[in-house]
């Protein structure tokens, strides 16, 4: 990512994605149907302005997989109930299962740059537009992760809060 925003700080911005983890979250929080825990957390992920995708466990790649290759598989280690894999990302049914919530966020890129965008100025007949000459990040990925987190845990505190 680094060699991206070098190459980047001469003239564009970069977008990128974080993974995020909830280490051992709690099992049962959420409900199945209409106040699940993946909805609630997309919900206020979404909320980030630059947040442009979310996924849990595995995402994207399970439309690849065969039902037998996306399972996790339940087992008993030291006598806590785990799954082989979390291809679920924690959450199964819109219910945590005490595995670790696993979410990646797409973060687009800003669209403050260097380079000379076309823009309709007013009155609206004529095109303007200089590029920024400010200072701008040229990847927000990196403050995005502390926002995710704080998104995160407030979200499955309440969750946890509710459920009492």
């Amino acid at each position: 990512m680094l060699a991206a925003i070098e190459l980047a700080a001469k003239k564009a911005t970069v977008s990128g994605n974080y993974r995020r983890y909830c280490a051992e979250c709690a099992g049962g929080l959420g409900e199945p149907i209409f106040d699940t825990l993946e909805g609630g957390l997309a919900k206020a992920l979404f909320a980030i302005p630059a947040v442009k995708g979310v996924e849990f466990g595995a995402g994207f790649a399970v439309s690849k997989m065969k039902g037998s290759e996306n399972n996790d598989a339940f087992r008993i280690n030291r006598g806590k109930i785990i799954t082989e894999t979390n291809n679920s990302g924690g959450i199964l049914g819109g219910i945590s299962n005490g595995m670790s919530i696993v979410v990646r966020v797409a973060v687009k890129p800003t669209p403050s740059d260097k380079s000379k965008t076309k823009n309709s100025g007013y009155p609206y007949d004529e095109e303007c537009g200089n590029g920024n000459q400010g200072r701008h990040d040229v990847c927000i990925v990196p403050r995005a992760v502390p926002v995710v987190a704080a998104m995160m845990a407030i979200t499955i505190c309440d969750f946890a809060y509710n459920r009492e």
